[in-house]
């Protein structure tokens, strides 16, 4: 690996902690940079708001530190856990830009996830480009009240970094999904240029309504952020923040959901600031459901062989020729729809025509209902 220790500055943290507390098994920055493995996890802090409105922002991060090392870590963990330290924020954006970029591309190259935390949401697009020198198509899931379209013609902010990745040629984004939309931020035309790219929002209510909505979206993802804005305000103590969102539970929830996610290779938690002890140990538990997520994964996302999962093939009366192909992991009853894949098209989309379902959306199918996230996927790949 790349030495990515340049873009990073030391910890200060020390701490007394028992066998069982994260603080004693997570290898930090503090005198020398740690040595790092594959099939890992690496947490980093960026304080970088230019990006953003918010007021009275407070860069330290030895508080939400401190309430994650203090937690015990979850049975059967194998997996290292390294914490980077701080990417402190360059002269100009772009440098921070850049270090980030460098980071996620290494940590990922090397089967390394990179669970980031800190500054405004525009920082999505820096890791994008960390992707986007991979030369691989991703999927990223957003947990945001809004949608962050913005205009690609202004500097990047943090409510319009998914503009600036659509402009981008090539573009390496295959899909997006938004969980957590609350319509009273979006207007219709940003809903009308989602439908017409196919795709996904989970709205708040719906997901309230039903969890299992937001999980193949989860699955489906590269990459997942969440702005901790889309948290409900009363959770954290946060007078900023907003009346409506999710609760605590609700947030680890997803966190766990997607560190389960066989295809996530990277987590970040934006929009932080240091506003109350709540709002730290919220980002203590979040980030400890995520990596006991990735601590229990099952390893089934499908691959060639069939031999772990049951088939299921359904033919929609209304729907021409049309026959979906359900799949359903032996290991962890957990569901996928094979789309057709054009072979002409080449490798890239080879990772694209698993898409991740629920068993609702075979139940519909029986009953001559087109899963939505089928029909998506197959316009895309069409």
């Amino acid at each position: 690996m790349k030495d990515i220790s340049i873009y990073f500055t030391p910890l200060k943290e020390s701490g007394d902690w028992n066998d069982f507390q994260l603080g004693s098994i997570i290898e930090k920055y503090d005198s020398s940079f740690p040595s790092i493995e594959k099939d890992a996890i690496a947490i980093l802090y960026i304080p970088e708001f230019r990006g953003s409105k918010m007021m009275n922002i407070h860069t330290d991060s030895s508080r939400f530190r401190s309430c994650l090392y203090g937690l015990n870590k979850g049975i059967n963990w194998h997996k290292k856990i390294y914490d980077l330290g701080d990417i402190l924020p360059g002269n100009e954006f772009k440098d921070s830009e850049l270090a980030l970029r460098e980071v996620v591309f290494e940590l990922v190259k090397n089967r390394v996830i990179p669970v980031i935390i800190g500054g405004s949401q525009d920082l999505t697009f820096s890791i994008y480009l960390g992707f986007e020198k991979l030369e691989q198509l991703v999927n990223i899931c957003t947990v945001d009240y809004s949608l962050d379209l913005g205009d690609p013609e202004k500097d990047i902010e943090e409510q319009g970094f998914l503009g600036k990745i659509l402009f981008r040629r090539p573009c390496f984004l295959f899909n997006h999904a938004n969980i957590g939309l609350q319509i009273p931020y979006t207007n219709e035309r940003e809903l009308g240029l989602f439908e017409k790219l196919y795709f996904d929002v989970c709205r708040l209510g719906e997901f309230n309504a039903d969890f299992r909505l937001a999980e193949p979206h989860l699955r489906n993802a590269d990459i997942v952020n969440i702005d901790f804005n889309s948290i409900k305000a009363s959770e954290t103590n946060d007078t900023s923040g907003l009346p409506n969102g999710f609760y605590a539970e609700q947030i680890c929830q997803i966190s766990k959901y997607a560190g389960n996610s066989d295809k996530l290779n990277c987590f970040s938690l934006f929009n932080y600031q240091n506003f109350s002890k709540l709002g730290d140990e919220m980002i203590g538990q979040i980030l400890w459901y995520f990596v006991d997520g990735v601590q229990t994964r099952i390893g089934d996302f499908p691959s060639v062989s069939r031999k772990e999962y049951t088939k299921f093939t359904v033919v929609l009366d209304n729907a021409g020729t049309h026959e979906i192909i359900f799949l359903k992991s032996n290991k962890s009853a957990r569901w996928w729809m094979e789309v057709p894949y054009p072979p002409q098209k080449g490798a890239k989309y080879e990772r694209h025509y698993f898409v991740p379902c629920d068993k609702i959306d075979y139940e519909n199918a029986m009953n001559n209902e087109m899963p939505n996230l089928w029909w998506k996927t197959y316009q895309k790949l069409s």
